[in-house]
């Protein structure tokens, strides 16, 4: 019985470090096509596989095209944000090429508590 217990709390360790990693603020700033950050900014190719280490990461595969909707800027420039179907999340800015732009000019606007929530099934989830 007490090795259960054991296990169940290193169970609830556990998921409580990945619940605080979730919710980390990765940058202060980002960039965007608007100032709300709705505008596409441009579409881009995978050119590698990527899989993100937690949930508010993009996976995609090699040759996937992916909506990019901001860049994270300041201290944290390698990560996009960007939605591939209904997926949405960060992905590294080296992992993809530029086939093409729709905005003239970038915004940078402070980043939101939100920004770095996970999103499953249309809701954010607050850890």
């Amino acid at each position: 019985m007490s090795r259960i217990l054991d296990q169940r709390i290193l169970l609830l360790v556990i998921s409580f470090s990945a619940s605080v990693q979730s919710t980390k603020v990765l940058s202060k700033w980002k960039k965007c096509g608007d100032p709300e950050c709705e505008k596409a900014m441009s579409r881009v190719q995978a050119i590698t596989d990527y899989l993100g280490p937690d949930c508010r990461y993009l996976n995609f595969k090699t040759g996937e095209e992916i909506m990019v909707y901001s860049k994270l800027s300041r201290e944290n420039e390698n990560l996009w944000t960007g939605s591939k179907g209904k997926d949405f999340g960060y992905f590294p800015r080296d992992a993809v090429k530029v086939e093409e732009t729709f905005i003239g000019e970038e915004v940078e606007v402070l980043t939101k508590e939100t920004d770095f929530l996970c999103l499953h099934e249309d809701k954010y989830v607050f850890e």
